[in-house]
């Protein structure tokens, strides 16, 4: 079978590598997607492994139409019975790149009449649209006069891993977070710092990547689970198998200047299972060295962060003191580590005053953003350099 995965803007890559290494077929990258082929088995399994995907779609029906009669009358010689019967619920959702359907709402009433007209004409029954927890899900993608209506496998979106109890304001997206990860190389060989965590998700993505934990693992159900040919037995033991779980042998911190956003933290690595794995404190930026001159690991950490942009903060100054006191920070007590920050003020990363080796634009939220990599050393950036092209 034919698959479509989504994913956010610069992760693309790293989602067709995620692919390969489950065993797809025929991976190809497209914007924020990549396509893919493989069976039943494949499907289940990148629902609940898949760290840097949104949903995963299986294409229906391919076809043209230039204005709303002609996607009506095609969808309605659709056999829809092959997917559905009259009394099983569905939704629809749109997304519209097109100058022929201007209006993804209306795009979605002319699918939902083409399925309901259906089933009316064939058995006098009317299925029933059901916006929240349907029993299918369809999509229909239209790019200019070129049409795909699909099938949801996954339902909620796949960045909602379900151990998520408690948030802080705009916490960072599990997907993106996982996405960050992927890039930096991690790969559970070092400590882990978080020196601004919020609410603990790239500690517990960072926990689940080390361990090789499905972050699906947490969810309560997939779309596939309610679709005609569900294999019941295949999924479970697709889901009970942790024969590619592996062993931890370091730590993982992560701290806040904010007593809420520990507790946050607190409570989600709690509900993930992971509170072995991970200690958090409440502590500055500014008083950070309490934490590093104790930690468990001979290797220089690996350092990650999503520091505040500057919406939140009352005045640009504040912003920019916080930027260098991360600078300063990194530069007294990670000496040897290798750091990551994410942020879309480009004059704040500035005042980190280290020049990034890497800097990778990726999109959170609606916000461009940059994920710079610093290579923290002793010394003089002349001399780190002599020594490593030695």
């Amino acid at each position: 079978m034919r698959y479509l995965a989504k994913t956010f803007k610069g992760l693309e890559s790293v989602l067709a590598q995620e692919l390969m290494n489950l065993g797809a077929s025929n991976v190809r990258e497209a914007k924020r997607a990549v396509t893919f082929e493989g069976d039943k088995a494949l499907l289940y399994r990148a629902n609940l492994s898949l760290r840097t995907a949104s949903r995963i779609l299986m294409p229906i029906l391919t076809f043209k139409a230039k204005d709303t009669d002609s996607l009506y009358e095609q969808l309605k010689a659709l056999d829809w019975s092959a997917y559905m019967t009259a009394k099983t619920t569905f939704a629809v959702d749109a997304t519209v790149y097109s100058d022929f359907f201007r209006h993804s709402e209306f795009l979605r009433y002319r699918v939902k009449d083409a399925i309901v007209d259906y089933w009316r004409d064939k058995t006098g029954e009317r299925p029933s649209v059901k916006i929240d927890n349907p029993d299918l899900l369809f999509n229909i993608h239209a790019s200019q006069d070129v049409l795909t209506l699909s099938l949801d496998s996954s339902g909620e979106s796949l960045h909602k891993r379900g151990y998520r109890v408690a948030a802080t304001e705009a916490p960072i997206n599990e997907a993106l977070a996982a996405g960050m990860l992927f890039l930096s190389g991690w790969n559970g060989q070092t400590d882990f710092y978080d020196p601004m965590c919020g609410s603990g998700t790239l500690l517990i993505e960072a926990a689940l990547m080390a361990l090789n934990i499905p972050p699906g693992i947490f969810r309560k159900s997939f779309a596939f689970e309610k679709w005609n040919d569900f294999d019941a037995d295949l999924w479970q033991d697709i889901y009970n198998d942790d024969s590619m779980e592996r062993p931890f042998h370091h730590h993982i911190y992560g701290s806040d200047a904010g007593y809420y956003a520990v507790q946050a933290a607190l409570k989600n690595i709690h509900s993930a299972q992971l509170d072995k794995y991970i200690s958090v404190r409440q502590v500055r930026i500014q008083e950070l060295h309490d934490i590093i001159d104790n930690h468990s690991s001979n290797h220089g950490p690996l350092v990650m962060m999503n520091p505040p942009y500057g919406e939140r903060l009352s005045h640009d100054k504040d912003v920019l003191r916080l930027y260098q006191d991360i600078g300063t920070a990194l530069k007294h007590h990670f000496a040897g580590a290798d750091a990551w920050i994410i942020s879309s003020n480009e004059e704040a990363l500035k005042c980190v005053g280290l020049k990034p080796s890497e800097r990778i634009h990726l999109l959170n939220g609606e916000l461009d953003c940059l994920f710079n990599h610093y290579k923290l050393f002793t010394g003089t950036h002349k001399d780190f350099k002599k020594n490593t092209t030695r």
